[in-house]
């Protein structure tokens, strides 16, 4: 913090999480979407896309930036786009792995025109 750097925390959408996180003094919340991403059904997907929209509200409320990640990928990232209060994504092996096919540029291009469609 001295050296102007966020505090921000990886965790799980939860709410002892989070307030454990405010507690701790974090400025961010990065919500875990690896179940919402891994998940094998679409009633399964609703579920953990409503844990992440309670827990971004929680974590808005806790005065904490909400940035969410892990999983993510050019299909699962269009509802995660519609998280309340979302400031930021981290998207990394999803882009690198299409790169491969289409090079950097456009990679992060296609992703871009879908968190910018979906926001």
């Amino acid at each position: 913090r001295g050296a102007g750097i966020r505090v921000s925390l990886f965790i799980d959408p939860d709410a002892e999480q989070i307030k454990a996180s405010q507690k701790a003094g974090a400025e961010d919340v990065e919500l875990h979407t690896g179940c919402y991403a891994n998940a094998e059904n679409s009633e399964e997907l609703d579920r953990e896309y409503q844990r992440l929209v309670s827990a971004a509200e929680l974590a808005h409320q806790e005065k904490l930036q909400v940035n969410a990640g892990h999983g993510l990928n050019y299909i699962n990232t269009q509802r995660i786009c519609g998280l309340p209060h979302l400031r930021e994504l981290n998207i990394g092996h999803s882009i690198v792995s299409r790169a491969i096919f289409v090079g950097i540029s456009q990679a992060v291009q296609e992703m871009r025109e879908i968190i910018i469609r979906n926001s």
